[in-house]
């Protein structure tokens, strides 16, 4: 388990550089959009994660990898900070240097994350729903909705922002009901 100061130290400078090109060449919303779908590839496939942090891999491969991935998706601002990555060494970085660039992104954005986890999908009109109770219980400009499905749920949702929790769920409204008649 890596030492969550000394990521922290690593992976901070970066997502901050990296938010510093973005906003001097006016791409922030770009970056951030590359930035999720860089997340996406980064958790989806386990084979990208090895090969991009194996210390043995040469440097130029990992980086004919990245071009091929990257070429017509992203910016080539994203492209390059990615090779630089592999140069210093700390391309295992990479999904901290992203989700600690989108905590940037909404902050300055004035957006807050809603992590909501329901039995089933939500529906648009459901998220929508979700996103503007969450706009007025956080008083933010915006709200990005970060949806997971858990059928032990069993109905309801549980939504986090922040370390604010609210359980709705029905697991949660049975496991009250079991305390109060323990």
């Amino acid at each position: 388990m890596k030492n969550s100061s000394i990521v922290g130290s690593i992976v901070e400078p970066y997502a901050e550089a990296l938010m510093s090109i973005a906003q001097s060449n006016d791409l922030t919303e770009k970056f951030g959009d590359d930035a999720r779908i860089i997340l996406e590839m980064w958790e989806s496939s386990e084979q990208l994660r090895s090969l991009l942090s194996h210390p043995l891999i040469n440097p130029e491969a990992k980086k004919g990898v990245l071009r091929q991935i990257t070429q017509d998706q992203m910016d080539s601002y994203v492209q390059r900070f990615l090779f630089l990555l592999v140069d210093r060494g700390r391309i295992q970085f990479l999904d901290g240097v992203c989700q600690s660039y989108l905590t940037r992104l909404r902050e300055l954005n004035q957006t807050v994350l809603a992590q909501v986890t329901s039995a089933v999908e939500l529906t648009e009109e459901e998220g929508r729903a979700i996103a503007e109770r969450t706009k007025a219980m956080t008083n933010a400009r915006d709200v990005e909705l970060q949806a997971r499905i858990d059928p032990d749920l069993i109905g309801g949702v549980i939504i986090q922002v922040g370390s604010q929790v609210i359980d709705a769920s029905l697991r949660g409204q049975l496991r009250r009901i079991g305390l109060a008649l323990a």
